[in-house]
């Protein structure tokens, strides 16, 4: 490395071998590759004009991503109602089975609400660009009344076993399902976790294709077992009842949760608030998780990203950005604007989640409205310009009612937007700009939320040794494409056993 790039190392990062993360980061390559692009006549000219803005930048640098040198500690918490038992009260420890079986009742009482629904005047010449369209609700309302059947899909939810134990004062619903092995077949572990708005149910069409993958275009060595747990104040688990339930408590009671089950060593993947779950999971006890799968990764913004950010809107390839990430990424105003537009959701329950918690909690078709118009915009955004949202084209009725009808028949609504509200009050932030060391693979998707590029991936999470560009799909991938992603979870798996084995 030439002289000038030293100089440009040591402002950058200081003594690199004082911050083995911006070694990591690869930032000699960078200013070197910098400097041989700007070489010739003007070179030291332009060097001065880098050392300037490394000084700068420098001081943005200080801290601004972290690898915990010990995993994060686990944290003492209760989120049970009342007082914290003594320390010599031990946990019941129990792992029951339990049927989904919602009473008569409750049916009962959904319909009579439905009758009475109050609809508004709809605008012309929109579709879904203002939000949920009254005319396709109106047709989806008819559906819910006189066709859609509980009961069958009650049925269809118990096709996989459901089970519960209490973890620090709640009891956790979960899901496992075990594949038929031959003699000798062995399974991998394969924890999945859910984000908003949905549940388990998102993974009920992917789940067969990982237990049983000689059906589905696998292999016998390809097998796992499936855990996939609520996220408590979701669906079938018991909603917390103390504040500052975060990802990293879900994540330190997933971690419990597959001890108790037995598992030593396990693989988790996750979307949405799943990725960030599985993360912190990571980053609490590395040394159980052998793989992290995500099809939403999550990069907080910081000072090294956003230099990162910068270089590549003038100079992609320094940054380590493919050409079709370029189109994805910049204009950052485009990303920006669709931000503002399809953002409001989690202001709202970032900041006072319980006042709209009435509304969502009271009225079965404002529910329905809220989180199929996230069903609508985040699988394809140019769903906002049909006049059924283009749900038809990706889920059935009965997919998205039920969907619906485990938020509506659990009261969870309220409970589920609080772990926004979390994120900004806790510890859990800090943890985002935390670097994880497990193995990681990525499948991103062309119509999710962002883009965030397997360069920029890699800041967050150098082991980085799997990420595909997805051919189609958005933001509930595993309930649009779930061949793609078990195909996916398959090859990452494949891989991380193919360098353990290399490393033995």
């Amino acid at each position: 490395m030439t002289c000038k790039a030293r100089i440009l190392v040591y402002l950058f990062s200081g003594k690199v071998e004082q911050r083995p993360t911006f070694a990591r980061l690869g930032l000699e390559n960078v200013l070197a590759a910098i400097l041989r692009y700007f070489s010739g006549a003007m070179g030291w000219k332009l060097t001065t004009f880098f050392v300037v803005v490394a000084v700068a930048i420098a001081v943005l640098f200080s801290g601004v991503l972290e690898t915990p040198p010990e995993p994060l500690e686990f944290q003492d918490n209760y989120w049970g109602r009342g007082a914290k038992p003594s320390p010599d009260t031990k946990e019941d420890e129990k792992v029951y089975g339990i049927i989904v079986n919602v009473s008569d009742s409750a049916i009962a009482d959904l319909k009579n609400r439905l009758l009475s629904t109050r609809f508004f005047e709809a605008l012309e010449d929109v579709q879904f660009q203002y939000g949920f369209h009254r005319d396709y609700m109106i047709d989806l309302v008819n559906y819910w009344k006189t066709q859609y059947d509980w009961r069958k899909q009650e049925a269809y939810l118990n096709t996989f076993l459901h089970y519960k134990t209490k973890i620090e004062g709640i009891d956790v619903h979960f899901i496992r399902v075990k594949p038929k092995l031959k003699p000798g077949q062995t399974a991998k572990p394969l924890l999945l976790v859910h984000g908003w708005p949905g549940s388990v149910f998102e993974f009920y069409k992917m789940i067969p294709m990982l237990v049983d993958p000689t059906s589905h275009g696998g292999s016998e060595d390809d097998v796992f077992e499936v855990i996939a747990p609520s996220i408590p104040g979701y669906g079938f688990s018991e909603v917390p009842h103390k504040k500052g339930f975060d990802q990293i408590a879900a994540g330190q009671m997933f971690l419990k949760l597959m001890e108790r089950l037995g598992f030593e060593k396990f693989y988790v993947q996750g979307g949405d608030w799943g990725a960030l779950i599985t993360r912190s999971m990571a980053l609490l006890k590395p040394s159980v998780i052998k793989g992290l799968h995500m099809n939403m990764p999550t990069v907080k913004f910081s000072a090294v990203y956003g230099f990162y950010l910068m270089l590549g809107s003038v100079a992609p390839s320094l940054a380590g950005l493919k050409e079709e990430d370029y189109d994805k990424v910049y204009p950052a105003s485009r990303q920006l604007f669709f931000t503002l537009q399809e953002s409001g959701y989690y202001h709202l329950q970032a900041s006072k989640p319980d006042t709209v918690g009435f509304a969502l909690n009271d009225s079965p078709v404002g529910l329905a409205a809220y989180i199929l118009e996230k069903f609508s915009t985040w699988t394809n955004p140019a769903n906002r310009d049909l006049a059924d949202g283009g749900l038809e084209k990706y889920y059935t009725k009965d997919d998205m009612l039920t969907s619906v009808m485990i938020y509506w028949l659990t009261g969870t609504i309220t409970s589920s937007m609080r772990f926004y509200k979390e994120e900004f009050a806790g510890k859990a932030m800090e943890t985002n700009r935390m670097q994880v060391t497990v193995p990681t693979g990525i499948a991103s998707f062309p119509h999710e939320l962002g883009h965030n590029p397997e360069a920029f991936c890699r800041l967050f999470h150098p082991n980085l040794v799997h990420y595909t560009l997805m051919p189609d799909g958005g933001h509930f991938a595993a309930k649009e494409k779930p061949a793609l992603l078990a195909e996916d979870i398959r090859t990452f798996v494949k891989k991380v056993e193919s360098l353990k084995s290399k490393d033995e």
